[in-house]
C-alpha cells in the first residue's frame, strides 16, 4: 500500500509554527516511505474562513517547500459528496435527524454539569418515529452503545475510549452544512489517507471518526498525535512570545532551512544531532520517535541555527532569499556588488537575512552621515594626515583589486610609522560610515573606486572641518 499522509489546515489565520511542524512531519512520513502528501484545505467554517487565510497558508508551504503531491482540495466544493454520504447513513439507519431545540441541549448539559456526569446528548431523538413536519433538525450519527474504540497511535502509543463516553455526533447542522469531524470522515476515506498526523488536540476526535468511517465500511487510517509547542516560559505557544506565523519568520530573516530544522527538533531526535539537512530529514525520520511531551521553543536555539545556514548554503543560494530582504527594505542592488559576494563577505556575522540585507546597504547607496560614536572615536585630528595619504595612493591605482588595495593599506601605514589600526580605522569609518566591516581590503573592492574616492573625500572634509571648529 502507498503511504499517503495530508495536512489539513483550516484557513481562519496564517500558518502557525504549531501547523507548520506537523506538515513536516507528515510531508517527512511520506518522504522517508516513497508516498503521497495531499494539501486540503479545511474551510467548511463559512464564517471565519477568509481568501486572505487560505493564501497566507499556501505562501507558507511554498516558503517552507513543503510541496504537494495533490491538491491543495478544498471542503467547500465537496458538499455534494458529503450530503451524499449523509443521506447514505440516514438510509442505513445509521444516522438519524434530532429535533431537539438548542435550548433544550443546553439545559441538559447544565444538567449533566450540575451532576458531576459527562455532558453528552442523551438520545432523545435516537429511536424515535420520523416525524411529518418543517420543524429545524439536525442530523446525528448514531454512535454504537457498547464495546470500545482502540487505536495505535505512533506517538501516545494504544488507546482506547468506551462508545458510552462518545455522544451521537452531529453531522449536518439545521442548515444542511456537513459539520468538521463528517467532512474530515469523507476527505480521508476518498483520498486514500493511510497515515494521519495532526495536533494531540485532535485526540477526542478521532474515536468518534473511527466510528463513522466503519459505519461507511471505510478503512481505518494509522494516526500520530503530536503534542503542543509552548513558549520558553512553559505556556503555549502565543504571539505574547515572538512571531508565531511561518510567513513572519520569512519577514524577520530566516531561512527555511533554518525553520525547518528546528521545528522537526521540536518533539523528534535523532541520538544527539542538531543539524539536520532536508535529505537528511528524509532518510532518518520516523513517526514512532516523535517525543509525546510538549516542547518548548528556544529563539536563541533558532538564531544559531539560521547563522549556521547563512554560513554553510552556497551564496548563490543566500543571495536569492536575501534579495526579497534588499527589496524589502527598498535598497537598490542594480548599483553595487553581485549580492553573492556580499554574502560571502558577510555571512560569517549575520544571524538573519534581515541583518545582512541592513549591514549591507553601504555598498548600495551613499549615507548621510557617519556613526557618531565612531567618527567621535576615529574621525579625528589624527586622522587627517592617513586618510589624505591613503586616499592619495588609492587614486594611482592602476588596478582596483583586493592585493592591490591592502598593499595600500600597508604602505600607508609603513610610511608614516603608525600601526594599521590607525590607517584602517578611520578608513573602515570613511568608507562604511561604521565601525563595523569585512575585511577592509575587501570592503574597499565591493564598494567600488568611485564611491570609495567621494567618500574618503567627504570623510577628509569632516575631518578638516573638526579641526577649524
Amino acid at each position: 500500500m502507498v503511504t499517503k499522509t495530508r495536512f489539513a489546515p483550516s484557513p481562519t489565520g496564517f500558518l502557525h509554527v504549531g501547523g507548520a511542524r506537523t506538515a513536516l512531519y507528515s510531508w517527512l512520513h511520506a518522504q522517508a516511505n516513497q508516498g503521497e502528501f495531499v494539501l486540503r484545505i479545511e474551510d467548511t467554517d463559512l464564517e471565519r474562513s477568509t481568501d486572505e487565510a487560505c493564501e497566507a497558508i499556501l505562501d507558507g508551504m511554498k516558503w517552507l517547500g513543503l510541496e504537494w503531491t495533490e491538491g491543495p482540495y478544498y471542503q467547500t466544493k465537496r458538499f455534494d459528496r458529503y450530503n451524499e454520504m449523509i443521506a447514505k447513513l440516514l438510509e442505513e439507519g445509521k444516522a438519524y435527524k434530532c429535533y431537539c431545540s438548542k435550548e433544550r441541549v443546553e439545559a441538559l448539559r447544565e444538567e449533566q454539569a450540575a451532576k458531576g456526569e459527562r455532558q453528552k446528548y442523551d438520545g432523545c431523538c435516537r429511536d424515535a418515529a420520523p416525524r411529518d413536519t418543517d420543524e429545524p433538525y439536525v442530523i446525528r450519527f448514531k454512535n454504537p452503545t457498547s464495546g470500545t474504540v482502540v487505536f495505535d497511535d505512533h506517538v501516545r502509543g494504544r488507546i482506547e475510549i468506551a462508545n458510552e463516553e462518545l455522544d451521537d455526533l452531529i453531522i449536518a447542522r439545521t442548515d444542511g452544512t456537513p459539520t468538521y469531524n463528517f467532512c474530515v470522515v469523507v476527505d480521508d476515506w476518498d483520498m486514500g489517507i493511510t497515515c494521519v498526523v495532526r495536533g494531540e488536540d485532535h485526540i477526542n476526535n478521532t474515536p468518534r471518526q473511527i466510528n463513522i468511517l466503519k459505519a461507511l465500511g471505510a478503512s481505518i487510517p494509522e494516526y500520530a498525535h503530536v503534542a503542543m509547542i509552548l513558549g520558553d516560559d512553559g505556556a503555549k505557544l502565543s504571539k505574547r512570545h515572538g512571531a508565531v506565523s511561518v510567513m513572519q519568520y520569512r519577514d524577520d530573516g530566516y531561512l527555511p532551512e533554518a525553520l525547518l530544522n528546528y521545528l522537526v527538533r521540536l518533539g523528534w531526535s535523532h541520538g544527539d544531532q542538531e543539524v539536520f539537512s532536508i535529505d537528511e530529514m528524509k532518510q532518518l525520520f520516523k513517526l514512532d520517535d516523535i517525543n509525546k511531551a510538549a516542547s518548548a521553543f528556544n529563539t536563541e536555539k533558532l538564531i544559531w541555527l539560521n547563522q549556521h545556514y547563512i554560513k554553510t548554503l552556497s551564496p548563490e543560494y543566500v543571495a536569492e532569499q536575501l534579495k526579497w530582504h534588499m527589496d524589502d527594505q527598498k535598497i537598490d542592488t542594480a548599483n553595487g556588488p553581485a549580492l553573492t559576494e556580499v554574502v560571502s563577505a558577510l555571512s560569517e556575522r549575520a544571524k538573519t537575512l534581515k541583518d545582512l540585507a541592513e549591514s549591507s546597504r553601504y555598498f548600495y547607496e551613499d549615507f548621510e552621515e557617519f556613526d557618531p560614536a565612531q567618527a567621535k572615536k576615529h574621525l579625528r585630528g589624527v586622522a587627517l594626515e592617513p586618510l589624505k595619504l591613503v586616499q592619495k595612493k588609492l587614486s594611482e591605482l592602476e588596478d582596483w583589486n583586493q592585493e592591490a588595495l591592502h598593499q595600500v593599506i600597508q604602505d600607508t601605514a609603513a610610511e608614516l610609522e603608525v600601526g594599521m589600526g590607525k590607517v584602517g580605522m578611520p578608513l573602515r569609518v570613511a568608507v562604511t560610515g561604521a565601525g563595523q566591516s569585512p575585511a577592509l581590503d575587501l570592503t574597499l573592492l565591493l564598494i567600488g573606486r568611485t564611491r570609495c574616492e567621494q567618500r574618503i573625500s567627504k570623510a577628509v572634509d569632516f575631518v578638516a572641518d573638526r579641526i577649524n571648529s
